[in-house]
């Protein structure tokens, strides 16, 4: 949970705010996330990537740092693509499962979402909870996983779930 000191806030009602603002800010700027990339070197043949995400560019790099000061946790990266900005993006992750679980996690569960990224938060949640049942270091936890994955941010399938090992196993159960 991010500390009684973040912001050094002087009161009470200065807190609220701060909280105020840092939920609204990651309704609009955040994303909660979970990747699955190929890792030959891991049981399944698979990791799990989950990861707390705001981007935003060069010129408001200061709220990026609040929010990390806020978390105390994650860092702040430069990410060179430009897309279709004409400045550096800067990205703030939190990806230490530690951290998700004790500050990002409790944070947002006292601090209600508003926007449809409550629904990727829950999901988010329910793969970290997988995770440390250690389901994603067995096949049909990746899969259950991979499933949940589908259904967040911008749907796009996981290639788990698209490996020809994957279709053959789904294949060969349904005759």
């Amino acid at each position: 949970m991010p500390s009684n000191n973040s912001f050094s806030a002087d009161n009470q009602q200065e807190r609220l705010i701060t909280i105020g603002w840092i939920v609204g800010y990651i309704d609009g700027e955040g994303c909660f996330s979970v990747s699955l990339n190929k890792n030959e070197t891991t049981s399944t043949g698979w990791q799990v990537f989950p990861e707390f995400v705001v981007t935003q560019g060069e010129k408001s790099i200061n709220t990026l740092q609040l929010i990390r000061k806020f978390f105390g946790c994650g860092n702040v990266f430069i990410n060179r693509r430009y897309d279709n900005h004409k400045e550096n993006l800067y990205r703030y992750c939190v990806r230490s499962r530690k951290d998700l679980r004790e500050r990002v996690v409790p944070f947002f569960e006292k601090n209600k979402l508003k926007s449809a990224k409550r629904d990727d938060f829950d999901k988010f949640v329910t793969i970290l909870k997988l995770m440390d049942k250690n389901q994603h270091l067995a096949q049909k936890g990746l899969k259950e996983i991979a499933g949940i994955i589908e259904t967040m941010n911008r749907k796009k399938k996981p290639r788990l779930l698209e490996s020809s090992e994957t279709i053959r196993q789904i294949s060969s159960k349904r005759r």
